[in-house]
């Protein structure tokens, strides 16, 4: 059998849309992401591991169910814009320890709590998961995922825990380090990855 080249180019067109609209935003594969993100958290932080121990757990949680990527892009801002690929590559490996350093920490405040997943719902172009952060002795905190597919998968690119939205507040405290630093993408390379 021969195919036409109009033939071709259709079948071409449907294995190019097919994938995607398999792999389309969904509320169920966002909340099965953020439950399975979830068990690995709840596991590290009943491991009884040394803090330097659990924050390098939380590294590879980090890098297994987040999009790093879009989410260093868009702390540095404007400057993302003029640095070369060698800065961007150096600066996301650098943001990607001193996240996994900084939120490792608050989340190691949960030790002997839990974190349980509630429910997730749309959200403009992206998925809301929400979450209870169960602590022992005190209050429960609500912490939210916001979960997109741009990477190609699903993947969480932000997340609020009590009000306080993660991607605002490091976007301008990297850019206070940027400013700081005379606005040098490698100065503030080098200064979050030490952090």
């Amino acid at each position: 059998m021969t195919f036409t080249r109009r033939q071709m180019l259709f079948t071409s067109a449907c294995a190019a849309v097919l994938p995607m609209r398999a792999q389309a935003l969904s509320v169920e594969t966002s909340q099965s992401l953020v439950s399975s993100l979830v068990a690995e958290v709840n596991a590290v932080i009943a491991s009884g591991k040394s803090e330097a121990a659990m924050i390098a757990d939380f590294a590879v949680l980090f890098d297994k169910y987040s999009d790093v990527p879009t989410i260093a892009r868009y702390c540095l801002g404007v400057d993302a814009r003029t640095a070369s690929q060698a800065q961007m590559r150096t600066y996301t490996s650098a943001f990607r320890n001193y996240i996994a350093s900084k939120y490792g920490r608050r989340f190691r405040e949960f030790v002997g709590g839990e974190i349980i997943v509630n429910g997730a719902k749309p959200v403009k172009s992206w998925i809301e998961v929400e979450t209870t952060v169960q602590l022992r002795g005190r209050s429960p905190l609500q912490m939210d995922f916001h979960v997109s597919d741009r990477s190609g998968s699903h993947k969480f690119f932000n997340f609020i825990i009590e009000g306080v939205n993660m991607l605002l507040t490091e976007r301008a405290e990297i850019g206070a380090i940027l400013d700081s630093e005379g606005r040098n993408i490698d100065a503030l390379s080098a200064r979050i990855n030490a952090v």
